[in-house]
């Protein structure tokens, strides 16, 4: 059974892997079905999704009717002004076939504009205190991508009581310096508060070159050999009271459930060292180059 520790201050046990739900962007919802099934037999017990990821709200809420006891439920808004999130936090409720979430987050609030509206008055923020208040939802968090995302975090957490964040933490990213110590801060101050942190692109390799056939549904060149995917589960997993989110492409699912059932300790940094030398892998985001596909 995949570990299941608490999700923040929220009193909820969440499993360390949490199920992204982009996987099923362009699922069909036998497909759907079929890797929500996957997430039954492995323990799963926390679903991540997003008003943007295209049908996956539609193919999650299908599933719900018959299991919503049984997972944690988080989704995201991507609207920064308040009329048009409470607009999207309501449309997610239908999509996803429940009358509650558990969690909803501000959908990647890395630049200072979006950040200055959503968290105004008349910003996305407010949308979702009401809905809390409402009783529409439980939680609210806020994710990022990017080389300032965990300071951008800093930052939301100092104006307002989050109780996740969500961000990238693989061993390429962790040898940016200043990434790094902007990610130990953020985790120090999580810790201390409470709050859930919630990591992602683990299985991150580098970015698709200019004429290149992608081989996964993620808009980055994923680990795919089974080997691999489980040497950087297990890095990240080795991290304590982290969760791992799961990479956007169903395929690849099965190989991390996988890993996570396995998991006993980290590779070592020269194991690491060594099977990113072999497979060319760079980090995901650097400064100046944070822009990124579908989350």
């Amino acid at each position: 059974m995949i570990p299941r520790i608490p999700f923040g201050a929220t009193g909820h046990e969440s499993s360390r892997i949490i199920f992204g739900a982009a996987a099923l962007f362009v699922a069909d919802q036998e497909k759907a079905d079929e890797v929500l099934e996957d997430l039954l037999e492995a323990g799963i017990n926390h679903i991540d999704v997003a008003a943007r990821y295209g049908a996956a709200e539609d193919r999650v809420g299908s599933w719900m009717r018959e299991h919503r006891s049984r997972f944690f439920l988080a989704t995201k808004t991507g609207d920064r002004g308040y009329a048009d999130a409470r607009e999207s936090i309501r449309r997610s409720l239908e999509r996803l076939q429940t009358d509650r979430l558990d969690l909803i987050q501000l959908h990647n609030l890395t630049d200072e504009e979006g950040w200055e509206e959503a968290l105004s008055d008349d910003g996305a923020l407010r949308a979702c205190v009401e809905a809390r208040d409402e009783g529409l939802v439980r939680f609210i968090g806020v994710t990022g991508h990017g080389t300032e995302v965990a300071r951008m975090h800093l930052k939301s957490l100092a104006r307002f009581p989050f109780d996740s964040v969500l961000l990238p933490y693989n061993f390429s990213m962790m040898q940016q310096s200043e990434y790094a110590a902007s990610f130990e801060e953020l985790l120090a101050v999580c810790e201390a508060r409470g709050v859930a942190v919630q990591t992602i692109k683990a299985l991150a390799r580098r970015r698709w070159e200019k004429g290149e056939d992608p081989t996964t549904t993620t808009w980055y060149h994923a680990l795919e050999d089974p080997d691999d995917v489980a040497r950087a589960v297990h890095w990240a997993l080795a991290r304590p009271g982290i969760f791992v989110n799961t990479a956007s492409d169903p395929t690849l699912l099965r190989h991390s459930l996988a890993a996570a059932h396995a998991f006993e300790g980290a590779p070592t940094p020269a194991e690491m060292e060594a099977s990113h030398a072999r497979l060319g892998v760079q980090p995901l985001f650097v400064p100046g180059r944070d822009g990124v596909g579908r989350a």
